[in-house]
């Protein structure tokens, strides 16, 4: 029972990593990604979908990516998408084509990005904890209808706090990954 409870919150703690990662791979660095346009949506024929449900997303150089529409008569929609959002990007159509060109951050905009990554980075942590304190919940209800023992109540405990120990490393990891390629121009 107890290893359930150790395997869950490693399974938690881990899809917590993941959605640090997918969050931080919105927040651009001068580079061009495909990912940067993953939560633009459009209109397709009555439906809100994402960007690369309309039309494919490449990369044509480090700082210019494209969109390629599928439909000739979404060109439109999708260069509206691409200017409302709230990415700061001027599209440029050519046929069915639409090129972002990527402008270089200014040492204001990383400041200020370096900082939405440690938020992030804090708000997974936060998380983490959470997931800690509800495994150790967990723990303590079977100590309370005595399925476990006070020495493995401890056992678990420690257990848990080295699960959430290796996952905050990795929530550190990835923050400081992600501010050292904010800087690099």
């Amino acid at each position: 029972m107890i290893q359930n409870v150790q395997k869950n919150a490693r399974i938690r703690m881990g899809k917590t990593l993941d959605s640090l990662i997918t969050e931080l791979a919105k927040i651009r660095t001068g580079r061009a990604h495909p990912s940067l346009l993953e939560h633009v949506h459009v209109d397709y024929y009555g439906s809100n979908v994402p960007i690369s449900q309309a039309a494919s997303v490449a990369i044509e150089d480090a700082r210019t990516l494209t969109v390629t529409a599928w439909d000739k008569t979404m060109v439109k929609a999708l260069e509206k998408a691409i200017m409302t959002s709230d990415l700061g990007l001027n599209p440029m159509t050519a046929g069915t084509t639409i090129r972002i060109p990527l402008p270089p951050l200014t040492e204001e905009r990383r400041v200020s990005l370096g900082k939405v990554v440690h938020h992030e980075g804090e708000n997974a942590k936060i998380a983490i904890r959470n997931i800690r304190r509800d495994a150790n919940h967990n723990v303590k209800e079977m100590l309370k209808n005595k399925e476990i023992s006070e020495d493995d109540d401890h056992r678990a405990e420690q257990e848990i706090q080295k699960i959430t120990d290796e996952h905050v490393s990795r929530v550190d990891e990835i923050v400081a990954a992600k501010e050292q390629e904010l800087l690099e121009f």
